[in-house]
């Protein structure tokens, strides 16, 4: 029998035992993936051929009509005029190409195929990307479709009640949520708490969210933060609303989900095996009141609770 410190060993040990135990294994885990709750509430459009024209009415203001009395007064002649140069949203590209070594495949891949594990880590990747472009891309994001008379700033610094209402007033028609960096969720329920007013819940896809105003707090870490500050947002959702609508490419081939593609794109002389991964996606502002953002939200403004 093994000595062991001066002991004697009376039976077998763990170390030894556990060579022939099987271990519980998971998925890969990876830090970045979140819930993505904007693509999950937003109204996404097909769009033929990656373009997407969006029409408005030029003038409404124009458009004459009456409420007649009883009299045989001349009704009003109008008619309703298109903006001739209307904008078109093309699609956005989010790709990338995953390699995968033949050999760790072909001889790895159990309990878990290695192949699609890659797989879905790089699709988590590149939807995150997704949620970033949709908030922060020049081009069509929605802090970058926001026109200025739509911006507002914060009164004290950090978000208040107030801040929110505003936003609402801006956002009338049917808003749809905030959406906002969860450090900015906690800085506005530190004023919520200061005012002796603290915002109710709800449940939405199982999970809980703070409101305002009936309002769901909807929270994205891709909201930037800037020298202790960032920015909220609130939108309206939907074509049939004139608010804010995703835009993505149906009937893509090897397509996943819609706008999400994979492909196989061969083995090379290396026995490396390539995919290509491909996501097509943009976003549309109908109308300039379904947004609207509140600027120089500060998020590290602290109290001391007085009761």
């Amino acid at each position: 029998m093994a000595e062991q410190k001066g002991r004697t060993q009376t039976a077998l040990g763990d170390v030894a035992a556990r060579q022939l135990a099987i271990a519980t294994r998971t998925v890969p885990q990876m830090i970045t993936i979140t819930p993505r709750w904007l693509t999950h509430l937003l109204n996404w459009i097909p769009v033929e051929s990656g373009v997407y024209r969006l029409n408005k009415v030029k003038d409404a203001e124009n458009v004459e009509v009456d409420c007649s009395g009883r009299d045989e007064r001349a009704l009003p002649q109008t008619f309703v005029d298109y903006v001739e140069n209307p904008r078109e949203y093309n699609l956005s590209a989010v790709n990338t190409v995953l390699d995968v070594h033949t050999r760790v495949s072909d001889l790895y891949s159990k309990p878990y195929n290695q192949i699609s594990e890659q797989l879905r880590l790089t699709i988590e990747t590149i939807k995150e990307r997704q949620e970033s472009e949709l908030i922060n891309n020049k081009e069509y994001g929605l802090l970058h479709s926001t026109v200025p008379s739509q911006r507002i700033k914060t009164r004290t610094g950090a978000p208040t009640p107030d801040d929110l209402d505003e936003l609402l007033a801006k956002v009338w028609k049917e808003p749809g949520f905030f959406l906002l960096h969860p450090q900015a969720i906690a800085a506005f329920g530190r004023e919520c708490t200061r005012r002796g007013v603290p915002p109710p819940t709800i449940s939405l896809f199982g999970s809980q969210f703070i409101t305002w105003r009936g309002i769901p707090l909807i929270p994205s870490d891709k909201l930037p933060i800037e020298k202790g500050k960032s920015k909220i947002i609130l939108l309206r959702t939907g074509e049939a609303r004139q608010g804010v609508v995703g835009l993505y490419q149906p009937n893509l081939p090897g397509e996943l989900s819609p706008g999400l593609s994979v492909r196989f794109m061969g083995i090379n002389e290396r026995a490396i095996a390539s995919y290509l991964v491909s996501l097509y996606c943009s976003l549309a502002v109908l109308v300039d009141d379904a947004i609207a953002v509140l600027d120089d939200v500060e998020i590290g403004k602290y109290h001391d609770y007085k009761w």
